[in-house]
């Protein structure tokens, strides 16, 4: 499957990030809009907070009120067809119960939740109380659950899968957590696994899909898993045509994001953990020489 939209008859389908912004655009709303961009999709978004921070951690954050947060999602939506819907950083339970509140009113399809507990730098972004709001009121409403193993273990109260036989166990309990009358579906990463080769399980409740990998050599991953989400809200309503829509956006997605990885020391930004290279299918470009101008 091409990097490109899966039915270019279409329009580009509008998707939302609500999510934090991250200055140094490697995470976040700015990495979200970067992938959107670069698979397609025309992209907006949603800020739900705000962070200090650069390659090397985060130093503040700051909270909108949750009353303008409700103004920004309901203006948004109130003007503008959104095709699929990418929750990041939230920050709060208060935050996470007005998300839900509003998404819920809004009837809100293709829902992909990252749920961002901890950044790469290890500071924690998300409290027990959220992530309690999370299961309750946000997880009955996605249609995919995208969480890494530390997320997992968190969201289930449970150590860490150390193999891809123990993931098998965690992916089902996730999806438990997931309405069962209606078609949900379960990432389950296993980028924290030892060894040089990897393994994502994609569950919908009835199968397992191995999505395998092989570790790529670079520090320069900050924002994956909100690269990773978002390219699979930006893909999900263009391969809706497709035989097998959700495991079509998925695979595409993780294909963009290796690339992405395997592209990210062509980059130089910050001393820590740097970006992924969002844009890596575009060529710089190259300027004409023009002849000098005459006085």
């Amino acid at each position: 499957m091409p990097l490109s939209r899966c039915d270019a008859s279409l329009p580009p389908p509008n998707v939302v990030s609500i999510a934090g912004v991250d200055p140094s655009g490697g995470a976040g709303i700015y990495a979200d809009l970067k992938t959107f961009s670069a698979l397609g999709a025309y992209g907006c978004a949603v800020v739900a907070a705000l962070t200090a921070q650069n390659t090397q951690g985060i130093t503040g954050t700051h909270l909108p009120p949750v009353k303008f947060l409700r103004q920004q999602v309901d203006t948004l939506f109130a003007d503008i067809a959104i095709h699929a819907t990418k929750i990041g950083m939230l920050g709060s339970a208060a935050v996470a119960a007005t998300v839900a509140e509003c998404l819920t009113r809004w009837r809100t399809a293709n829902i992909v939740i990252d749920p961002v507990m901890v950044a790469k730098s290890g500071d924690i972004l998300l409290n027990r109380a959220a992530v309690g709001i999370m299961r309750e009121a946000l997880f009955p409403l996605a249609f995919i659950l995208t969480p890494n193993l530390p997320e997992a273990g968190e969201i289930l109260g449970e150590r860490i899968a150390e193999s891809a036989r123990e993931m098998y166990g965690m992916v089902k309990r996730l999806r438990n957590l997931l309405p069962h009358d209606s078609e949900r579906w379960v990432l389950l990463k296993g980028g924290h696994l030892p060894g040089d080769k990897l393994v994502d399980l994609l569950s919908d409740g009835d199968r397992v899909i191995e999505l395998p990998a092989r570790r790529i050599d670079t520090s320069n991953t900050h924002g994956t898993g909100c690269t990773l989400s978002s390219a699979i809200a930006a893909l999900l309503p263009q391969c809706a045509s497709q035989p097998n829509p959700v495991e079509t956006a998925v695979r595409t997605a993780r294909e963009y994001l290796l690339r992405a990885i395997a592209a990210a020391n062509s980059l130089a930004v910050g001393h820590g953990h740097g970006p992924v290279h969002h844009f890596h299918a575009l060529a710089r470009p190259t300027f004409p020489a023009f002849p000098p101008t005459t006085p």
